[in-house]
């Protein structure tokens, strides 16, 4: 059984393969959380809990006098408010007669045999291979009879536990949520832990930073109306000797694609408290009685195989439970994207050119980008009307699609339908449909406005407009992007008292289009982008199997972000093309680098040279052959790109270890310097391995202890990829 209570003890005892999670209904019904590590029996570890009378740390009234029973130092599985525990809160509620407070204990429970469901949010999903149990526990305040559900489900043989909450107005009076976590994750002794998370900025997403605890709270959030490229809603707490291979390292990651929050806390007695849900930021969400609110869902992993372990873990689960896309375990094919190669500048001609020279390179997929719609001569106008600009498109869209398929090729669009231009058909028709302060002039970004998704009418004018062109051709391939961060928080639909629900409303708005045109193309491929990686998050990978790494194309640059997009996201999610950028650095290496992820072009093929076009090809074919290896194998960062050193490596082993494909850039050349070798990792130690620039079979335990000797005399931004595969006697 993943999921067993102890009536006697009392306890809820949560089983993975390799990994146990333990809570506990204690004193006067409050819940105790008690254990998160390496798989355990189901015995009551509440023995670790030693209590004290401690100094300015009240008591619950019915403890009576017993001042040794304080929630300040108790570890909870969701903590109260004014209740005595001053530490960071899972909950903020003004009650019907103004109070803040929520005393939440244990009003009953029930385990089932499948994974539960979100009404409103996208979550993961279990599938007939998958062995799921799910737990509810309803916490309820007995005076206002606001109830909190709190939502587990045990995915055993892939490791993960999924954690959400839902509020309940059980009262007679209006509430107002000012803030709910879907996790709270307490650790009784956590002065060792250090905190991982990848920050940014526009073309450097999911950078690495590791940081040791100090007694504070350390926020990592994002108010930008998405999860945006400055942070990104994945968080690891970790032991200071933790590393790739070894050591201990908790996983979160929120479902979730708007504004969020990350809070952890080590507390004045060395626990460590850590939450994790929607930013309250401008958040305050009216619930009339009977009325409840549905919290996104976490993914929590946990292992002591350290950082390539969690990876591995978090890995298989987006490829197998986060997207219903069959192109996550079809082929994707190379594609070639036209916004570098013409900006706004093209018209039907140039593109069945581009097609015809990009057929050559071995291309499969052209993409039309920005300017096909409206009138689009620049970033100034048109977005929001979805129809085809005719002056640039003569032939008609239909058409144009028949040509590129004739080709050889097949074709994909861009889209960008959140957002709305001033000079617009759409916005002169409804002003009112785009987010503005009444009386404020508007914040510009990027010289557009944002749609205020939270109305009705503007999701199904996106949904029929987008459907539209969609139906209207053999299209492929559909690229969904967002230029701009939200500001203007304010929907002319809702009350002025109610303005606190228009973040959260606008991603459910969102999901509710994804829902309705994503969903109803099963089809058709769909890149996610946001001025590249700017809301590459879980819940965007509910819907999109793939989504853009980032703007910068810049393949050195790409090193480090692949890395840090790594820790938690498959390579069959990352977007990565060569492009014109750096034109001192080989073709070779840029591919190498682009092969990282769901491998393209971003240039115009009509511009390459014959010797250019040829290498693409070779290119091309390479990444087609390494394919199967590359995007269902699992990912090994073999060295570090943000420590100083002249190469950066990383491989893929495919699950039943018969082939790998180790990749090497040479990013530093030092004069004279030592020879250095590349360790492989997750290889069997015992078969032998041909490697095919070498031309030579070596064991495994040589490979993984000794290594492959990098040649020195190279040019500049040289890479390799060894190609090993089981040489069977």
């Amino acid at each position: 059984m993943a999921i067993i209570y102890n009536e006697e003890l009392k306890t809820f005892s949560l089983h993975t393969k390799n990994s146990s999670y333990q809570m506990k209904i204690g004193k006067l019904n409050y819940l105790y959380h008690l254990y998160y590590g390496p798989s355990m029996r189901d015995e009551d570890l509440s023995y670790q809990i030693m209590q004290y009378d401690r100094g300015f740390s009240g008591n619950p009234y019915e403890a009576r006098n017993q001042r040794i029973f304080s929630l300040d130092a108790l570890p909870q599985e969701f903590s109260t408010l004014q209740q005595g525990d001053f530490r960071i809160s899972s909950i903020e509620v003004s009650n019907g007669d103004g109070s803040y407070s929520f005393n939440g204990r244990v009003k009953s429970f029930k385990i089932y045999d499948e994974k539960y469901e979100l009404k409103t949010l996208p979550a993961s999903f279990s599938t007939d291979k998958d062995h799921v149990q799910s737990l509810e526990i309803v916490l309820e305040d007995e005076i206002t009879k606001v109830e909190v559900v709190l939502l587990y489900s045990v995915f055993e043989e892939a490791e993960i536990i999924t954690r959400s909450a839902k509020v309940i107005n059980g009262g007679s009076e209006s509430i107002h949520l000012r803030k709910i976590m879907s996790m709270c994750l307490d650790f009784m002794n956590g002065s060792d832990l250090e905190v991982l998370h990848l920050p940014g900025r526009y073309g450097q997403e999911r950078q690495v930073e590791r940081q040791r605890l100090t007694h504070q709270i350390h926020t990592i959030s994002s108010g930008r109306g998405s999860s945006s490229h400055q942070q990104n809603p994945f968080v690891i707490l970790c032991n200071k000797d933790t590393r790739e291979n070894a050591g201990i390292c908790y996983g979160t990651a929120l479902v979730y694609s708007g504004n969020f929050v990350a809070e952890i806390e080590l507390d004045q007695y060395d626990q460590v408290r850590m939450l994790m849900g929607i930013n309250n930021k401008q958040f305050d969400f009216e619930l009339k009685p009977g009325e409840e609110f549905e919290a996104p869902e976490v993914l929590m992993g946990f292992t002591d195989k350290g950082f390539t372990g969690l990876s591995h873990m978090y890995h298989d689960f987006f490829r197998n439970n986060m997207c219903k896309s069959k192109f996550v375990h079809e082929y994707r094919p190379i594609l070639i994207n036209t916004w570098e190669a013409t900006f706004f500048t093209f018209d039907d001609v140039k593109l069945v050119e581009i097609a015809k020279a990009a057929k050559k390179m071995g291309v499969e997929l052209m993409v039309m980008d920005d300017g096909w719609f409206g009138k689009r001569d620049d970033d100034n106008s048109g977005l929001g009307d979805w129809y085809v600009n005719t002056n640039k498109i003569k032939c008609g869209l239909n058409n144009l699609v028949e040509q590129i398929n004739d080709i050889g090729l097949k074709f994909g669009i861009w889209f960008e339908p959140e957002m709305v231009s001033e000079d617009s058909d759409l916005y002169r028709a409804h002003p009112d449909w785009a987010m503005q302060i009444p009386g404020r002039p508007a914040v510009r970004s990027r010289n557009q406005l944002v749609l205020d998704l939270t109305r009705k009418d503007v999701q199904d004018y996106l949904i029929e407009s987008v459907n539209k062109i969609l139906d209207s051709a053999n299209i492929f391939y559909a690229k969904w992007d967002v230029n701009r961060s939200i500001t203007d928080i304010f929907s002319t639909e809702l009350p002025g008292n109610r303005q606190g629900e228009v973040y959260h409303r606008y991603i459910l708005g969102l999901y509710r289009i994804l829902d309705g045109i994503v969903k109803t193309h099963p089809n058709i491929l769909f890149e996610g982008c946001s001025g590249g990686g700017g809301r590459y998050d879980p819940g965007m990978l509910t819907y999109f199997p793939q989504y853009w790494n980032s703007d910068n194309t810049k393949p050195i640059d790409n090193l480090k972000l692949h890395y840090g997009t790594s820790f938690l996201y498959p390579i069959c999610t990352m977007g990565a093309h060569v492009s014109e950028a750096n034109p001192n650095i080989p073709i070779s290496t840029k591919g190498t680098v682009a092969m990282c992820g769901t491998f393209g072009y971003e240039l115009d093929a009509t511009k390459l040279t014959a010797k250019k076009i040829k290498e693409c090809k070779r290119v091309s074919k390479l990444y087609k052959k390494y394919y199967p290896i590359i995007f269902y194998g699992d990912y090994y960062r073999l060295t570090n790109p943000f420590v100083p050193g002249n190469l950066t490596a990383w491989s893929s082993v495919t699950k039943n270890k018969e082939e790998a494909l180790i990749s090497v850039v040479v990013t530093n050349l030092t004069v004279n310097g030592p020879q250095e070798y590349i360790r492989a990792r997750g290889l069997n130690p015992d078969w032998k391995y041909y490697i095919d620039i070498l031309d030579q079979a070596v064991s495994g335990s040589v490979l993984m202890h000794v290594g492959i000797p990098i040649p020195r005399e190279v040019p500049e931004y040289t890479s390799y990829q060894y190609h090993l595969k089981h040489v069977r006697k």
